[in-house]
């Protein structure tokens, strides 16, 4: 059975930093796309990275527009842990943050992830 678990999300004040986690058990992290995304009240879920995977390219990585620059992805395939390190956060990027994981490569669309965690809350005070 697959499970993916988010931890990290907290209140921080603009400006700040989060590093939000997502251990997986069940499947293996380097055989799968993992994306990040999130979904903040009355809006649509939305794209924030994701790391694809590859046995001949390896690994690419993807930002969503709005957090280029400020986000950054990264996995430990050791103990099967995505992250996502937050920094400059802005009250727009206050929403649930979830992980998820598709053994494709349509690593915006959500349609296209098999499995999800339950989120995490990141909420950003100005």
């Amino acid at each position: 059975q697959v499970q993916l678990v988010e931890s990290g999300g907290e209140l921080v004040q603009a400006g700040g930093s989060l590093r939000l986690s997502c251990a997986a058990s069940g499947l293996t992290i380097s055989s799968y796309t993992m994306g990040w995304f999130r979904q903040a009240p009355g809006k649509e879920r939305e794209f924030v990275a994701a790391i694809t995977w590859g046995a001949r390219s390896g690994s690419l990585i993807y930002y969503g527009d709005s957090v280029k620059g400020r986000f950054t992805i990264s996995k430990d395939n050791a103990v099967n842990t995505m992250f996502l390190q937050m920094n400059s956060l802005k009250p727009e990027d206050t929403a649930l943050y979830y992980c998820g994981a598709q053994n494709g490569r349509a690593y915006s669309s959500s349609r296209s992830y098999n499995w999800w965690g339950q989120g995490t809350q990141v909420t950003v005070s100005s």
